[in-house]
């Protein structure tokens, strides 16, 4: 069995290395920051996500963190990079973090004799991988690539929130394989570690890079759609988002996923690879129609949000609006491009005063939504407290079960705007005002 090392032990790179793990293999990952080292050690999770403590617990081989290169390149077979590559202001990636790391990856390469594959995780641009980080590895190690060791670009489909899940059942494996033998060493280890058998693409290195910024466009581009199709169910006498695309979904060339309609898609994965494909669309010179309306229709959701709440309100100004929800899915504490925290500044931009909860996320909308008009709530109960409108925001299982009688007895008005449906339209409608993304009547 292969000797694993993982560099970067963040959102993405800890549950891997934890994964592989308790699948049994010897891992040893890589951070740079001691005290992320120091909790993995102590199997003290430093990151919010399902199922890790599970893994913490549960590790049937190995799993060593820490701060040095040399101690996990020299001691694994294949090494995963999974750094950081931030948006640049034109849409494009920063590759700075990877190209660091594979420097010192390289350095350490060349007093090594054994076949070694390095896999690049981190989101990049078509061309990075041979253009860019080949020449770093090769000029550092001073060997060549597809004899002297094999490199991959194998970029994960997950979600915060079910990234073991996602991970440990994919629902494609895809490889973009420098030469056969990196390529077969790669697939060997993800069959031994994925539960459900996943189809397993293997193609070159460019295919590999362009497959995943398409993949999450294509996603955007779908939910755009939804949105835009919620909006025109708004303005339909007994319009239903749901009862349409429930049609739509029983179409296998289009499916029911992530045709839900509701708020503008966030996180730190769609917007900006949306961005990045009609990036990359325009230096090839082809014109990126559909990825750019995917995002002027997603920037429009917060405008059209608030609006639907002025609508019943007249004006936001000096009235307390709750705010159920912030992040910007359920089961992460991430807010990054949150359609929750768009409306938040939103309505404090238009002076209104704001209680916001959250399961997860009030650590980092903290740094955020920082005006003296916030108050910070740790129940749903605080939240609603007095509040003249509530905006449910992010689906959580808490936020779910709730009841008409929970906005009632809090609420000094309760008016309930539900941006997912997630409540029983008519038992709602029947005891307060009940408005819904999606729903006709909510422009009236």
């Amino acid at each position: 069995m292969k000797k694993i090392s993982v560099i970067g032990l963040g959102k993405l790179g800890l549950p891997m290395a934890l994964c592989f793990a308790h699948k049994g293999f010897n891992v040893i990952g890589m951070d740079l920051d001691k005290n992320i080292v120091q909790a993995v050690n102590s199997r003290k999770s430093p990151i919010y996500e399902p199922g890790i403590n599970y893994l913490m617990r549960n590790i049937t081989g190995s799993l060593i963190a820490t701060q040095d290169y040399e101690n996990a390149v020299e001691n694994s077979d294949i090494t995963f990079v999974v750094v950081p590559t931030p948006s640049e202001t034109d849409g494009g990636f920063s590759t700075r973090y990877v190209e660091t790391a594979l420097q010192s990856i390289g350095r350490i390469l060349k007093r090594k004799d054994s076949f070694h594959v390095i896999v690049i995780t981190s989101t990049v641009l078509p061309g990075a991988t041979l253009e860019i980080f080949k020449p770093i590895i090769e000029s550092t190690s001073g060997k060549k690539c597809g004899k002297d060791f094999g490199l991959c670009y194998s970029p994960e489909f997950i979600a915060l929130g079910s990234v073991v899940k996602d991970f440990t059942n994919p629902d494609v494996v895809l490889i973009g394989e420098s030469d056969k033998k990196a390529g077969d060493i790669l697939a060997g280890i993800y069959r031994q570690t994925c539960e459900n058998k996943p189809s397993m693409v293997r193609t070159t290195i460019y295919n590999a890079e362009l497959a995943k910024i398409s993949l999450n466009a294509f996603v955007t581009m779908k939910i755009s759609f939804a949105n835009t199709l919620a909006e025109i169910s708004e303005r339909l006498p007994g319009g239903d988002v749901d009862a349409v695309s429930e049609v739509l979904g029983h179409d296998s060339r289009i499916g029911r996923k992530y045709l839900t309609g509701g708020l503008a898609f966030g996180g730190p994965c769609f917007p900006r690879d949306n961005k990045a494909f009609a990036h990359v669309a325009n230096k090839l010179g082809c014109k990126a129609v559909l990825a750019k309306a995917s995002d002027e229709v997603n920037r429009k959701q917060i405008s059209r949000t608030i609006q639907l709440i002025d609508r019943r309100l007249g004006t936001v100004r000096g009235k307390t609006v709750a705010i159920l929800g912030v992040t910007y899915k359920p089961n992460t504490d991430v807010i990054e491009e949150s359609a929750a925290i768009g409306i938040g500044k939103a309505l404090l931009g238009d002076g209104a005063i704001l209680q916001v909860y959250d399961p997860a996320g009030l650590g980092n909308t903290r740094r955020i939504l920082t005006a003296g008009r916030v108050r910070y709530c740790k129940s749903v109960k605080q939240c609603l407290k007095d509040a003249e409108f509530c905006v449910v925001a992010t689906p959580w299982e808490e936020i779910k079960k709730l009841k008409p009688e929970d906005f009632i007895k809090n609420m000094k008005k309760p008016i309930v705007l539900d941006c997912w449906r997630i409540y029983n339209r008519a038992h709602f409608r029947d005891k307060l005002e009940y408005l819904a993304i999606g729903l006709g009547g909510i422009t009236a």
